[in-house]
C-alpha cells in the first residue's frame, strides 16, 4: 500500500518517525537486568537488508528465526516485530507470537501466518498494527529512507493474556515484570534509495600470488 506514496512525499516525511525509544524492548514496564538471548536468522544478518521475499515487494512471508539458550525458569517465549521508523506516533507492529514453548528454538520461514488457530509448535499469533493476525510484510514509504525492523524475543517466567489474539498494548502489560531474557535482531529495508556500492577487496591468497 505505501509503495504508492510518491517519492517526494516520502522524502518530506523522512523526519517523521516513531523512534527506537518506543520499541517494546525499551518500555519502562520491561526495564530491568535480564539476560541476553542470541537471536539470528539464516536469511539476513543483524543490521543487514531483508530479502524482498519477506516484504510487500515479494512473497510477503515471515523470515526464519533461530535463537539460543534461554534463561533458567523460562515458562514461554514471545516475539514481537516492530518498525520504529514508521511515520506514526508508535512503532508499527508487524507480528506478535506468544506462548512459544521453552523447548522451541526456531520459527520456520512463513511460520507466522493468519491461521487463527496458532502455530504448529503450540504458540499463537497476536494482532499486528492492521488489526489482523499474521505477518505484516515490510512496506516502507518510497523515499523515506532505511526502516529498521526490530525482531524482539522475550523469555518469560509466566504470562497470561486477556483474550486469544493480543495486540501490542496487551503484550507489554502481560510481560511487565516477567522478562527473564531478551534478544534483538534488526533487519533493514527501504524503497527508492540508491544501491550501496561495495568495492571488492583482494584476499590475502590473491595478493600473495
Amino acid at each position: 500500500m505505501l509503495e504508492h506514496i510518491p517519492y517526494w512525499l516520502g522524502q518530506a516525511m523522512r523526519g517523521l518517525r516513531a523512534g527506537a525509544d518506543k520499541l517494546c524492548i525499551g518500555q519502562l514496564g520491561l526495564a530491568g537486568h535480564f539476560g541476553a538471548i542470541e537471536l539470528r536468522s539464516p536469511a539476513f544478518g543483524n543490521g543487514g537488508r531483508l530479502p524482498p521475499r519477506f516484504t510487500a515487494d515479494g512473497d510477503g512471508i515471515s523470515p526464519p528465526l533461530l535463537w539460543g539458550q534461554l534463561p533458567q525458569g523460562t515458562h514461554s517465549v514471545a516475539l514481537i516485530v516492530e518498525d520504529p521508523d514508521a511515520p506514526a506516533r508508535e512503532p508499527l507492529v508487524h507480528a506478535i507470537v506468544w506462548g512459544i514453548p521453552p523447548f522451541v528454538h526456531a520459527l520456520d520461514e512463513g511460520a507466522i501466518r493468519p491461521d487463527g488457530v496458532g502455530l504448529d509448535n503450540g504458540s499463537d499469533v497476536g494482532r499486528n498494527s492492521y488489526f489482523f493476525e499474521g505477518w505484516l510484510p515490510p512496506d516502507p514509504p518510497t523515499g523515506h529512507g532505511d526502516h529498521h525492523y526490530a525482531f524482539q524475543l522475550f523469555a518469560l517466567s509466566e504470562i497470561d493474556f486477556p483474550g486469544s489474539t493480543p495486540g501490542r498494548g496487551a503484550l507489554v502489560k502481560a510481560m511487565a515484570g516477567k522478562v527473564l531474557g531478551a534478544g534483538l535482531l534488526t533487519g533493514l529495508y527501504s524503497r527508492g534509495e540508491p544501491t550501496p556500492i561495495v568495492k571488492a577487496q583482494m584476499g590475502s591468497a590473491a595478493r600473495m600470488s
